[in-house]
């Protein structure tokens, strides 16, 4: 019986207009494949990495600035060439990315839970724990996205010290980058509710005696999936972006453990030295990540708009 359940989940999931307005949109195709390109090959990179760039004992110092292997002087062991340390620019790319991609949805994660928690209670509840929690979002959002990341991080680096703050430099990337953005998903979640508790199903659950916690998280929030979803996947790109800034302006991941903005940033000291490799290739990689996750957020918009839609 469960398997046939399975089943149909199965099938009604085939069937659905995601998957049928996916297959119709062959730019939405071509973006998730790479975006999963990049996932995959971000998680295997400690098996598909050609040397370890975290570990100096398997690159020399004397291979640094090494072109790519198709130019003049360079090492068909190093394809993209090397950096200023000797690095595989390869490696370090695809380590990178694995960073990258893991501070972007990990941020993406706090911001989803700070936001939708505020945005809930501060629809739901209203009178003055909303203006209070609006209040709030309104003054972060009055700043930059990057200056309050920059603020964060120099207050975190200051209090707890450079060194602790380079061992746990994801750790404090996704908790800086999540605390700037969580007002996105505050705002958006507080205009469903409000739209949303006025229906006759949320009546029906408080006449049933159901307790708010359970109508806002059971009833209302499954009904706000929509703009979550959407603001998602461009939040991973902006965070994806924030941590390579950051990075860009030191304040990010340390020298010894690249992420794709610290190797931008790294060659951007060597660039007019002719080493052009060093922040052209991890450049690219970080244009085309971003702008796929972009267009994926962009179809899934006129997905979710019915206006745009129809059959």
């Amino acid at each position: 019986m469960s398997q046939q359940a399975t089943m149909s989940r199965w099938q009604r999931f085939r069937q659905s207009d995601l998957i049928y307005y996916f297959l119709k949109d062959k730019v939405a195709m071509v973006c998730f494949v790479l975006f999963m390109l990049y996932v995959v090959l971000a998680t295997l990179a400690p098996w598909l990495a050609p040397h370890n760039p975290y570990d100096p004992s398997t690159y020399d110092i004397m291979d640094a600035e090494m072109p790519p292997s198709w130019l003049e002087g360079g090492d068909a062991n190093f394809l993209l060439g090397t950096d200023n340390q000797g690095r595989d620019i390869l490696s370090t790319i695809l380590y990178g990315s694995r960073v990258s991609l893991m501070i972007g949805l990990c941020a993406v994660a706090l911001q989803l839970a700070f936001g939708v928690v505020i945005g809930l209670v501060a629809g739901y509840v209203g009178g003055r724990v909303d203006n209070l929690l609006m209040r709030m979002a309104d003054i972060q959002l009055s700043f930059s996205t990057m200056m309050v990341a920059i603020i964060v991080s120099a207050i975190f680096q200051a209090t707890l010290g450079g060194e602790f703050y380079s061992q746990y430099a994801i750790l404090m990337l996704v908790l800086i980058i999540g605390i700037s953005e969580w007002p996105q998903y505050a705002r958006t979640v507080r205009a469903s509710v409000l739209s949303e508790k006025k229906k006759e199903y949320v009546e029906a659950a408080r006449v049933m005696g159901f307790k708010a916690p359970r109508i806002m998280f059971r009833h209302i929030l499954p009904n706000c999936l929509s703009p979550i979803l959407v603001i998602s996947t461009v939040q991973v790109a902006n965070a994806i972006m924030s941590e390579a800034a950051l990075s860009f302006l030191g304040l990010g991941m340390p020298v010894d453990k690249p992420s794709l903005g610290s190797l931008i940033s790294i060659g951007f000291n060597y660039i007019f030295s002719g080493s052009w490799w060093i922040t052209a290739f991890p450049g690219i990689c970080l244009v085309v990540l971003v702008l796929v996750i972009n267009l994926l957020g962009d179809w899934l918009r006129d997905l979710f708009n019915p206006k745009i839609y129809k059959d």
